[in-house]
């Protein structure tokens, strides 16, 4: 694996060289993120299925984040928001918040880049996602999701210990990193009709916009929520940020209360709009996922699939991508899910 870099590659840097964080990135500052990542994130496959296309009537384009570092698409934006500091910056360290993949992610690029991580994580988080962050060597401070406000516990640690704190999705290095996924996947399907992406907090819904929009002309980008967590979809909606009680679904990786400024300036400007999907339509993509193409994958990743399935009669004779966000779940709740349902 080539040696981490550091430093910023054709971006403005603030005092410390800390990016202003309510400067929205471009599709440059993608491109400077791959450059970044490359040999460290991997450059996941685009799977196709002959069953879905029959089922469609689309063909369909499937960006595997499931099969990411960490299990997730949340590596592509940690690591590069952690490159993107200066060594006097970057050796103090750096705090997050997270439900999971955006902790494991930051815990696995800090470790990477030989830094010290402390990662805000709420009680309830799957097990799997607590003992993959701990395993990449954080430091996990556990919070109540319903009580406590984990940005402000995140803060307070950072100031505390002269970290850097890297939120989950409101960052433009994140947002970039983030969208270097649908880079790799225009760069291998070329022009698309559509793309479909998971919105938690928007980071990846942005950054895939953004890459959308650059490289191929007339693509309709649809953001995809959990049905009890739409607030991304109300705010793009109502034309301002509308904030919501923390949401009660399946999709843990979807459970934002609020987009952000940035992220919510980028939608609004870019995406088509915004759907939802239930959890039990998310069980049932998790079901066909694994039984015809032999992928695991966790609720919050299954939203673009689903979402594009239920769309398929606009779609039909269409070149369609989706982004499946990640594969981290429990195999316990995995294999009751499957049996269960919902």
């Amino acid at each position: 694996m080539p040696a981490l870099k550091s430093g910023m590659v054709g971006v403005d840097q603030k005092k410390e060289g800390r990016r202003d964080m309510q400067k929205e990135p471009g599709f440059a500052d993608v491109v400077a993120a791959s450059v970044r990542l490359k040999g460290h994130a991997h450059r996941t496959p685009v799977l196709t299925s002959r069953y879905l296309n029959g089922v469609s009537g689309a063909e369909l384009f499937f960006k595997a984040e499931n099969f990411q570092r960490v299990g997730a698409f949340k590596f592509r934006g940690a690591l590069n928001a952690i490159l993107a500091l200066p060594e006097a910056v970057r050796c103090r360290g750096v705090v997050a918040y997270s439900s999971g993949n955006h902790a494991q992610g930051v815990a696995c690029a800090a470790q990477q880049a030989g830094i010290p991580a402390v990662i805000v994580m709420p009680e309830d988080a799957p097990a799997m996602k607590l003992a993959a962050t701990r395993g990449y060597g954080a430091e996990v401070v556990l919070y109540d999701r319903y009580t406590q406000d984990r940005q402000a516990i995140g803060g307070a640690l950072a100031a505390e210990r002269g970290a850097t704190l890297l939120p989950p999705f409101d960052h433009p290095d994140i947002i970039a990193g983030q969208g270097t996924a649908a880079l790799e996947l225009f760069e291998e399907t070329g022009p698309l009709d559509a793309l479909f992406v998971p919105v938690g907090g928007g980071g990846l819904a942005s950054g895939c916009a953004l890459v959308a929009q650059a490289a191929s002309k007339g693509c309709a980008v649809i953001g995809v929520e959990p049905a009890a967590g739409d607030d991304a979809r109300q705010s793009l909606v109502a034309g301002h940020i509308v904030q919501i009680e923390v949401p009660k679904t399946l999709a843990d990786g979807a459970q934002t209360t609020a987009i952000s400024p940035l992220t919510f300036g980028i939608m609004r400007r870019l995406l088509r709009e915004i759907v939802t999907v239930d959890d039990a339509t998310l069980v049932a993509t998790m079901r066909t996922l694994a039984e015809r193409m032999k992928i695991v994958v966790e609720p919050t990743g299954c939203l673009g699939v689903a979402a594009a399935l239920a769309a398929a009669s606009e779609w039909k004779g269409k070149r369609i991508g989706v982004i499946i966000s990640g594969g981290n779940v429990d195999m316990a709740r995995f294999s009751r899910l499957m049996q269960e349902g919902a």
